[in-house]
């Protein structure tokens, strides 16, 4: 079987059942599995990933970008205390959509940091302490961009310094895989989530950070295309 239909078939499918009536599902915990290390794709910014148990098992991703104090962690999932300490101080946690509350909660209690969520997310375990919408600025320079679709209230965000978008549930990818859209069933609105993908080939990065899978170092704006051409 090709990794495109392997998207289809697992990775995708588990990813976004919780967003089948455009919803995000409340009941989200921690995944109990710990990345072992983290990866520094430019200097700066970091992708760890897992497989989480939650999801069959399929890919998770989280990042950090540098910020004027420490960094700032996106989507963050479990990271082993060695390389977390690599990371520096987190000054805060941006949330790209309520379906990636991951660690949040838990990073929140122990550092005192701050977490953003999208401004109209509802099914939320905790009250975030920042809510933000679209062409806000969040810390570290992060832009949010609307990018609703596979949910109703997911946010792109864009960071120039290191040119990096960081997008929630528009696409999924397997190690080693090429970028797919994820699955058209599996939307909340299959047709909007294909304008919010076209979209952002408008924007200027270079390096395409998913919610579930491995970064895109290689040619971001092609591999969105290709991933257009193959839903449509």
């Amino acid at each position: 079987m090709d990794a495109p239909r392997r998207i289809r078939g697992r990775l995708a499918a588990a990813v976004v059942a919780r967003n089948r009536k455009g919803r995000d599902n409340r009941h989200v915990s921690e995944p109990k599995t710990v990345a072992a290390t983290a990866e520094e794709i430019v200097p700066g910014l970091w992708y760890w990933g897992i497989r989480d148990e939650r999801i069959g098992g399929n890919p998770g991703a989280a990042h950090a970008v540098p910020a004027n104090e420490g960094i700032v962690l996106i989507d963050p999932l479990p990271l082993a205390e060695e390389p977390m300490s690599r990371l520096g101080t987190v000054s805060a946690i941006c949330l790209t959509t309520s379906s990636h509350q991951r660690s949040s909660w838990r990073l929140r209690r122990e550092l005192g940091v701050p977490v953003w969520a999208p401004a109209l997310v509802q099914e939320i375990e905790e009250e975030p302490d920042e809510r933000y919408g679209e062409g806000d600025q969040l810390p570290a320079g992060l832009e949010a961009i609307f990018t609703p679709g596979a949910g109703t209230t997911q946010h792109s965000l864009l960071h120039p310094p290191t040119g990096a978008l960081f997008t929630p549930d528009l696409f999924a990818r397997l190690p080693d895989g090429p970028l797919g859209m994820v699955p058209a069933e599996h939307m909340h609105d299959p047709e909007e989530a294909l304008r919010s993908a076209e979209n952002l080939l408008a924007l200027d990065f270079s390096i395409l950070c998913l919610g579930h899978g491995p970064p895109v170092t290689q040619d971001p704006h092609g591999a969105i295309r290709a991933a257009l051409t193959l839903a449509s």
